[in-house]
């Protein structure tokens, strides 16, 4: 992974409202949510909504597919297992006195 794509991602999940999207897409696991339910969860204006659902799609945070009139939101659990491992590579690597 790219440190540029990296903190992008990371800055995106900066930000308390798409972090608690993020958090409930990944909770929801592969069946994803729909925007409604993310709406009525977190209790947020639908365009405030919009804006945050489409700063984590840019990032490839998560996916969008339609499903009839609605539009259902997924975690990418691939791109998140990507960034997961960017930030635990070479992890203490400069100290072992952590893990020993």
């Amino acid at each position: 992974m790219e440190l540029d794509k990296a903190a992008k991602q990371l800055e995106a999940l900066g930000n308390k409202t798409r972090l608690a999207i993020y958090r409930d897409l990944v909770q929801a696991g592969r069946q994803g949510h729909t925007v409604g339910e993310i709406k009525e969860l977190l209790d947020i204006p639908a365009s405030t909504l919009s804006h945050h659902i489409t700063k984590l799609v840019q990032t490839g945070l998560i996916t969008q597919q339609r499903a009839s009139r609605n539009l259902v939101c997924r975690a990418d659990f691939e791109n998140m297992d990507v960034l997961i491992m960017f930030m635990a590579n070479n992890c203490c690597a400069e100290d072992s006195s952590i893990w020993g």
